[in-house]
């Protein structure tokens, strides 16, 4: 019989990209308060450093995810201090709200070198130390609704995040043998620095919310108790599993 477990990630280190701010932030936040030692990892150096500051024991890292040689650098320090990785969020993104027929390729590759590339690195590149180190391990990679199905004007965006479902059920069929869980999450609408201009009318808001089954916009926190389940024993059995929190959109 399975033994119950609890959240707690205490001695638990865990790597969070795009960690600055917004839902990265939150998960930072979240993490810490249950135990981990967390290292916030992201290319806005003052909204990073004042996250990190505002943790106990946090630590900032300048990250430009889609540089292997920045990975390798974050991973290298990140083991001198800590000895260990065990948990890493690939959280950081960007998005672009355009038709298709309009995408740049400049754009295009882009929205492809931080979503797609940035988690691809980061995956290779911590799992490495994980697997040198032995499990268990946990990786969450944050994806997106767009990542389970087409969203109109969101063609580049959802071409990435598509990607980003497709690395975490591959990897985890690879690298389960090594005691890694691999798992994605799939945010809906959350108020966070990069939907602020969406609702800047309130009656945007408003009509969006009246069509959300759970009547309200979605916020960090929802998508951070979802990385922790996924971070904890608590999931100790889920591995290549895409995890929808969207307020009850797409059930």
């Amino acid at each position: 019989m399975a033994r119950l477990t609890d959240a707690r990630l205490t001695d638990k280190v865990a790597l969070i990209t795009g960690g600055a701010r917004g839902m990265g932030a939150e998960t930072a936040r979240l993490l810490a308060a249950n135990g981990a030692t967390v290292v916030v990892a992201d290319i806005l150096v003052d909204d990073g450093k004042a996250t990190a500051q505002s943790i106990v024991g946090a630590t900032y890292r300048t990250l430009d995810v889609s540089s292997q040689q920045g990975w390798s650098q974050v991973v290298a320090d990140t083991l001198d201090k800590h000895g260990r990785i065990d948990v890493l969020v690939n959280n950081a993104g960007i998005d672009l709200i355009k038709r298709l027929s309009d995408t740049t390729l400049e754009e295009f590759e882009r929205l492809i070198s931080v979503n797609q590339l940035g988690t691809f690195l980061g995956m290779q590149t911590v799992a490495n130390a994980m697997i040198e180190a032995g499990g268990p391990c946990s990786i969450v990679n944050i994806s997106s609704v767009a990542g389970l199905e087409g969203v109109k004007n969101h063609a580049a965006y959802s071409a990435t995040k598509f990607a980003v479902t497709g690395l975490t059920k591959a990897a985890a069929k690879e690298w389960g043998r090594y005691g890694i869980r691999v798992n994605s999450v799939h945010p809906g609408i959350i108020e966070t620095p990069m939907t602020d201009g969406l609702f800047v009318d309130p009656n945007v808001r408003q009509r969006v919310e009246r069509n959300l089954p759970l009547k309200r916009l979605g916020q960090p926190a929802d998508i951070a108790n979802m990385v922790l389940f996924l971070a904890s024993d608590q999931s100790s059995y889920c591995t290549g599993q895409a995890f929808t929190v969207d307020g009850g959109v797409h059930p």
